[in-house]
């Protein structure tokens, strides 16, 4: 059994070849295979291995103060998901490129649990009874395997068209509360915190994304599958995945 996990979190890297560097030696020892993204506004993660190797490496990671309260989202499959381990600084983790969507820079946007989108989706507006819009901030390649039902969906190919496609519905979103959504949460940090910084003050962020949302209330609300960018393809309500079969043993990396 391979556990998969994904994690990001949100804080200040003074040295982020030198984490990279860490990270990669400890994941390599581990035999963990997938990526890690290192920048100066922090940490994304996608690693899969033996349930045990990927316990110690998160222990590890969390007695490191900066990460000590960062969230780990984890699934299970027959086979592992990646071919290589590979690991990249880059300039952010998540590629925005809008100033006023920083995380280091503002306090985070507000937030809102699956628990609650859930009842929400279930009567039909939120506590105040206004109109609930969930936002997909995914592009329309991971759109095709699904969504939360009459969710708000872009025609985007990349994350940073986010803003000027968000653009012609702002007028009508603006009496509804809008729940912005991501696969994991990442997106959704950035995205939300830059509505809120344009004017946008109805807008709340999924806390874990579609991920979380599976993990703790299960697929209600929810039409068809979450893409994930490994082989799985996508998961279940169940985070079971749709592809499961053994990959090739991968050649040496140059990482």
């Amino acid at each position: 059994m391979i556990a998969n996990t994904a994690a990001y979190h949100f804080v200040t890297i003074d040295a982020p070849q030198v984490l990279a560097d860490r990270l990669v030696a400890d994941a390599e020892a581990a035999g963990l295979r997938g990526s890690i993204l290192v920048a100066a506004e922090g940490l994304n993660l996608f690693l899969a291995g033996s349930p045990a190797a990927i316990d110690a490496f998160y222990d590890a990671l969390h007695a490191d103060p900066r990460f000590s309260d960062m969230r780990v989202k984890t699934s299970f499959s027959e086979h592992q998901p990646f071919a290589r381990l590979k690991v990249k600084v880059k300039d952010e983790i998540i590629s925005f490129r809008r100033d006023d969507g920083q995380p280091l820079d503002y306090p985070r946007a507000p937030a809102v649990d699956p628990t609650t989108v859930q009842r929400w989706l279930r009567q039909g507006h939120d506590d105040h009874g206004k109109p609930v819009v969930m936002l997909d901030t995914r592009n329309v390649q991971e759109i095709e395997y699904g969504t939360f039902k009459d969710a708000l969906v872009l025609p985007i190919d990349k994350f940073t068209d986010l803003p000027a496609a968000l653009a012609p519905h702002r007028q009508a979103l603006k009496d509804s509360t809008v729940v912005s959504f991501c696969t994991g949460g990442i997106r959704c940090e950035k995205a939300a915190l830059w509505m809120q910084n344009d004017g946008m003050d109805n807008v709340l962020q999924l806390d874990g994304g579609i991920l979380g949302y599976f993990e703790e209330v299960g697929g209600e609300g929810y039409e068809g599958r979450c893409f994930v960018f490994d082989e799985r393809v996508a998961l279940d309500s169940q985070l079971q995945p749709l592809v499961d079969q053994p990959l090739p043993e991968p050649k040496p990396s140059a990482f």
